[in-house]
């Protein structure tokens, strides 16, 4: 994928977290009145949207990362082992700044 490709992509991505992310926070609690018995769907509602806005954030950080790579010159080259990373892979996951193996290897020990 050429930079230009690439930073379209990534800058795209992070106009999209950016949009997810505000309406993530905004507060569910306020868009209308529940009744004590809704407590417990609250809850859960809360949490749920809790887990969905740390996913946003740290993908955030991933998209931010990789166009600091692109802008460093980095990208496209793993960070463990310093070779490319698969043209496929950076078609699925422009973020990613691991090769496969890599990857399975830091998968594998957590």
């Amino acid at each position: 994928m050429n930079a230009a490709a690439a930073r379209m992509r990534l800058e795209n991505m992070l106009a999209e977290l950016d949009r997810s992310i505000r309406v993530l926070r905004g507060d569910p609690l306020t868009t209308w009145d529940r009744s004590t018995a809704d407590a417990g769907s609250v809850l859960t509602d809360a949490d749920r949207n809790q887990a969905m806005l740390d996913v946003a954030i740290r993908q955030r950080r991933s998209v931010v990362e990789a166009l600091r790579r692109l802008d460093e010159g980095l990208y496209g080259l793993c960070a463990d082992c310093g070779k490319p990373v698969p043209e496929g892979r950076l078609e699925a996951r422009p973020e990613a700044t691991r090769c496969v193996q890599c990857q399975a290897r830091r998968e594998r020990r957590r």
